[in-house]
């Protein structure tokens, strides 16, 4: 068809080009003027016709050419979409390689050392490098085993001034404590799964969007992984899904993090009392006795021993003798709580105390109160009230000696001194 309409164009455009040359023609041979007159109208008019087809056909043209350019600008436009959304897939990959690349290291930095602290700074500083990219804030909280409440253990943030004063988690981190699941705000504005007028009154930092993954190992919950920017749409699924992953790691990690600490600390806590055992008060004494000597301070060491014990374990039974341990050690918690000391069961009812910074005068007071408040103490064995009595000897350093090993033997030979004078009293060497 357009073939064909080429075709008659050419036609015209020669017909009218052979009428101009015949007119012009017909001007030089007859030269006559009415003749002359109607030939040059007659070829104006045709030069008219010529140049209105000329221009039509030029319009044509130039309508054709614009809707060619138009349509080259709308496939430039959408190669350049389809370029942009190349480049963001190449740069999502690279970052999902990076980051799941990544996780190697972070399986080799977490078995690599199973101190609880060393763990918890690991699995922050990677979702918070990885993921926000050390923007905004990272937040860790873990399960305390006894109050089952969440505990602040690591923070990392883009501002050094903030202050995090919601140690125990907020609405979002309960959310995530109560569901077991993961949780992805957007836009904080826009969410009405929470209750906004509740945050004013919590510690609500300028935030917009969150992701937050539980910390959970064989079904027990230990914690809460968090990351929060004040930009909102900071975070996108595939963030949240890394999160987890990271977090689904970080758990076993942090089981055998805990695991590892609570044999540490039975090794150095007594079982029964929770209060330090004999060798590591002894390993404390030695580098506290070194201190002291070398900043010319006092060092006092109490012993205390629990009078007629035996006589308890015989009418009331081992198991009485346990809850009278325990109540003792409480007691002296309780009582020295105020004081740089540290306390031992030394070996069956035997204590240690040590008391830093103070001299024997102040550390007979201290004792004193601390014997006249378990004299006064109601201890209930076996439906019967009853109370037990102490005798407590102090040595001091460097009044008595500047040798650790003989401040404890000194203040054992005054509790024995405590013992023949009568009982429940306090001596000094």
């Amino acid at each position: 068809m357009s073939m064909l309409q080429n075709s008659i164009r050419r036609a015209i455009v020669l017909i009218l080009a052979i009428i101009s040359v015949v007119l012009i023609i017909t001007n030089i041979i007859f030269l006559h003027q009415k003749l002359l007159f109607i030939t040059g109208a007659v070829f104006i008019i045709a030069n008219i016709l010529l140049l209105i087809y000329l221009i039509h056909k030029s319009s044509a043209h130039i309508y054709k050419l614009q809707s060619l350019i138009e349509i080259n600008r709308e496939q430039a436009n959408i190669l350049d979409d389809d370029n942009t959304k190349s480049r963001q897939l190449n740069d999502a990959l690279k970052s999902r390689i990076i980051r799941y690349g990544s996780l190697k290291k972070i399986i080799e930095d977490l078995n690599r050392n199973l101190k609880l602290d060393s763990t918890v700074d690991t699995l922050t500083e990677a979702v918070y490098s990885l993921i926000s990219k050390r923007h905004g804030t990272a937040l860790l909280f873990l399960v305390d085993s006894q109050t089952q409440k969440l505990q602040l253990a690591r923070s990392l943030k883009e501002d050094n001034d903030l202050v995090i004063l919601s140690k125990e988690g907020d609405i979002f981190d309960l959310w995530v404590l109560r569901h077991s699941s993961v949780l992805i705000i957007t836009n904080l504005k826009q969410d009405f799964r929470f209750d906004t007028d509740s945050l004013r009154n919590q510690d609500l930092r300028s935030t917009s969007s969150i992701i937050s993954s539980p910390l959970i190992s064989h079904h027990s919950l230990l914690g809460v992984l968090r990351l929060e920017n004040k930009l909102a749409d900071f975070f996108t699924q595939d963030d949240l899904r890394f999160l987890a992953l990271v977090s689904d790691l970080g758990a076993i990690a942090l089981e055998n993090s805990l695991l590892f600490q609570k044999t540490q600390d039975l090794a150095i806590h007594d079982d029964l009392t929770r209060l330090y055992t004999r060798y590591y008060f002894l390993g404390r004494l030695k580098e506290e006795a070194k201190r002291c000597i070398r900043l010319d301070q006092h060092l006092s060491v109490l012993m205390l021993d629990i009078d007629l014990f035996k006589k308890y374990n015989d009418k009331f039974g081992h198991t009485a003798g346990d809850i009278v341990l325990r109540k003792i050690s409480h007691l002296m918690q309780e009582s020295l709580h105020e004081y740089n000391c540290l306390i031992s069961r030394f070996g069956g009812e035997e204590f240690l105390v040590m008391l830093s910074g103070l001299d024997k005068k102040k550390s007979f007071l201290v004792a004193e109160s601390l014997r006249q408040k378990i004299e006064k103490e109601k201890i209930i064995l076996r439906r019967q009230e009853t109370k037990v009595t102490v005798s407590i000897g102090i040595a001091n350093m460097p009044y008595d000696t500047k040798d650790e090993d003989e401040l404890v033997q000194k203040a054992d030979k005054a509790m024995y001194d405590a013992k023949l004078k009568g009982r429940n009293q306090v001596c000094c060497i």
